[in-house]
């Protein structure tokens, strides 16, 4: 199954997918730079950078800074992942930034389908304040060519 994320509520992908891995389904997130993570822009930002400055920074806890790394971690945190069967979700679960070539391939060849979930679009918010994933992460630290 592979999720495009354009326009999409992150939380409300990330609960999906973490479901449809935990039910034996292989998920592909596409566009992850594209998810949306609603609120007032000053509280996001500040959660996320919070986030990423806590611990120690050799032991951690480590948060990354790549938008298909902040999608997996938040689907990670969805999953029982200190478990066996979370552990095998969780590597069921691939999020990419953009369209990789190899996807395309898969849909070219008709051995998967682009989901498009509609009720987990950004139109559905009740107000207009969001951010996407690529504004966010561009505030902690990642480069996008």
């Amino acid at each position: 199954m592979i999720i495009n994320a354009e326009n999409k509520i992150l939380g409300r992908i990330a609960g999906y997918a973490a479901k449809q891995a935990l039910l034996g389904e292989r998920v592909i997130i596409i566009n992850c730079e594209r998810a949306v993570v609603s609120g007032n822009k000053r509280d996001i930002l500040e959660k996320y950078k919070a986030r990423r400055q806590r611990g120690i920074p050799a032991k951690g806890p480590f948060y990354p800074k790549r938008a298909d790394r902040v999608v997996k971690r938040t689907i990670r945190g969805m999953l029982p992942y200190k478990q066996e069967k979370g552990k095998k979700a969780l590597k069921r679960v691939r999020c990419y930034v953009g369209f990789p070539e190899q996807i395309k391939e898969l849909i070219d060849s008709g051995k998967e389908k682009i989901i498009e979930l509609k009720q987990f679009d950004v139109d559905k918010l009740p107000n207009t304040k969001y951010l996407t994933l690529k504004e966010i992460t561009k505030e902690l630290g990642a480069k996008y060519e």
